[in-house]
């Protein structure tokens, strides 16, 4: 359940002020997440709002091309959420500007779906913090839809995805708090668990100085204050717009595991990445995989996803697991 947007996106590298046109994507945290599930072989529904005009459409239709299912995106209010992406280079960083006020989404009602009904048969449900942070209105029907998925027995998870342009950490901490007495598996950074809900390591990730254990101690904490099944952290070394150091942690209450270390250069697209980390965690568990195995595809899905222009993550299950067994030379496949 999130909101699916329009992107628009400056040519390359070039600068907004230099462009004189621009690339066309759709994506979003949780649509982003559905396209890879789905593209994993997964049944997947989105649950939404867009604008009954031929802008709308077209995102339902980027979600239709990849199998995703619709039926649950309602139509109502004046305009889809759209946000424009410089995408940086080298010591230049990405930047990215909303345009999503009094968008279709973040004017959702309760009224709009029948929370019963959409659970029903259903495993798992998906949301971020991007979600709650939309509006009063979202953060309501997000609760609705949390506590609709509970009593039918649904797996949730939370990407905490904390978005200093939407909310304070003040307000984030006071709504998102509260949602977390029904989170299963909760995944951020570093970041997003600081600004969330609190939570802090001791960790110099700029500089890759980070120790597994600070994490842990981290992961310990939250688990006996929310009850998670499951925390998961992605851990991103920044040492330029083109250059990342990326691994990840996860913890069931009695395992931490860390996850093997991908540099990733040049980076042709980050904007994505961490939801494609999301849906491989999903994917590893919804099926039954070892929380290690999951943790593995996850940071590999995420990997590749560096490598790929737009907000999705195209890649198969046999490509993940290609690069999970070490094979991530970039020989040309005949």
């Amino acid at each position: 359940m999130g909101e699916i947007m329009l992107r628009l996106s400056s040519p390359g590298n070039s600068r907004l002020v230099q462009s004189e046109s621009m690339e066309v994507n759709y994506g979003g945290g949780e649509a982003n997440v559905a396209v890879s599930l789905q593209n994993y072989g997964n049944e997947v529904y989105f649950v939404s709002r867009v604008p009954a005009h031929e802008v709308g459409q077209a995102a339902v239709n980027s979600l239709r091309r990849y199998g995703v299912h619709t039926d649950y995106v309602v139509r109502g209010g004046d305009r889809l959420g759209i946000y424009f992406l410089e995408t940086g280079s080298s010591l230049r960083s990405s930047k990215v500007i909303y345009d999503r006020s009094h968008s279709s989404f973040s004017e959702v009602a309760p009224k709009d779906f029948d929370f019963d009904a959409i659970f029903r048969d259903a495993d798992w449900f998906h949301w971020s913090g991007i979600t709650p942070a939309l509006s009063d209105n979202t953060a309501e029907c997000l609760r609705l839809a949390c506590i609709a998925a509970r009593k039918a027995g649904v797996t949730i998870s939370c990407d905490l995805n904390y978005r200093s342009k939407l909310w304070s950490p003040e307000k984030a901490q006071n709504v998102m708090r509260s949602l977390m007495q029904y989170v299963d598996v909760c995944i951020g950074n570093e970041e997003d668990a600081d600004k969330c809900l609190g939570f802090r390591p001791e960790a110099n990730v700029a500089d890759g100085k980070t120790d597994a254990d600070d994490y842990k101690h981290i992961f310990q904490r939250m688990v006996k204050t929310f009850g998670f099944k499951y925390v998961v952290s992605t851990l991103r070394e920044s040492h330029s717009a083109s250059d990342n150091g990326w691994k990840a942690m996860i913890y069931d209450g009695q395992t931490f595991s860390v996850s093997r270390h991908y540099k990733i250069t040049p980076i042709v697209d980050r904007v994505g990445s961490g939801d494609s980390f999301s849906a491989g965690i999903i994917h590893g568990l919804v099926n039954g995989k070892p929380q290690e195995w999951s943790l593995e595809f996850a940071v590999a899905a995420s990997a590749l996803k560096h490598t790929i222009p737009g907000d999705v993550n195209l890649v198969s299950v046999a490509e993940v697991e290609s690069l999970m067994t070490g094979n991530g030379n970039g020989r040309v496949e005949r």
